[in-house]
């Protein structure tokens, strides 16, 4: 099963546009204020980590992603990488893009804008679905699953304005 979420936000920078850029190339700055993310670790340009899902009866579970972090002469992005040997996991797609000279509404002056975009696209490999149990069980599932990723591109510019702004 495949249950997917995305968000398309802009957030107003503090500072100059190189301070911009050099936060959005960091993803443990950019990352840092998610509650729902753990276990970063960024290698090479391949980031790890955990997206975590509570599910009713079961507890919680953690979805790992692995992305690959690319720099592009505005911004960055994040670029899904499959992970094998999981019944459960999620592609985490990413992109941030600095804006520079945006006008301020009031008195002119320019400001730095970073426009981020995220898909989220979680892969879970559930029981074979017998009897009316299995079904149900199976909605519950994508239910609790949907209602994740929907929370978690909700909170995601709040989270994102709280890194930003700490700099």
């Amino acid at each position: 099963m495949i249950i997917e979420a995305g968000r398309h936000f802009s957030l107003t920078a503090p500072g100059s546009a190189a301070h911009a850029l050099a936060f959005v190339r960091d993803p443990a700055r950019v990352l840092s204020r998610l509650h729902f993310l753990r276990g970063l670790t960024l290698v090479d340009n391949e980031l790890r980590g955990e997206l975590l899902v509570p599910l009713p009866v079961l507890g919680e579970a953690d979805l790992p992603f692995l992305c690959l972090l690319a720099q592009t002469p505005d911004g960055a992005t994040l670029t899904p990488q499959p992970i094998t040997g999981e019944r459960a996991w999620v592609e985490v797609t990413g992109q941030a893009q600095v804006m520079e000279g945006a006008q301020a509404e009031g008195d002119g002056e320019a400001v730095i804008e970073v426009n981020f975009d995220f898909l989220f696209r979680a892969h879970l490999a559930t029981p074979d679905a017998q009897g009316w149990g299995g079904a149900a069980f199976e909605k519950m599932i994508r239910a609790a699953a949907g209602r994740t990723l929907e929370r978690v591109t909700q909170e995601l510019p709040e989270g994102l304005r709280e890194a930003l702004e700490a700099g």
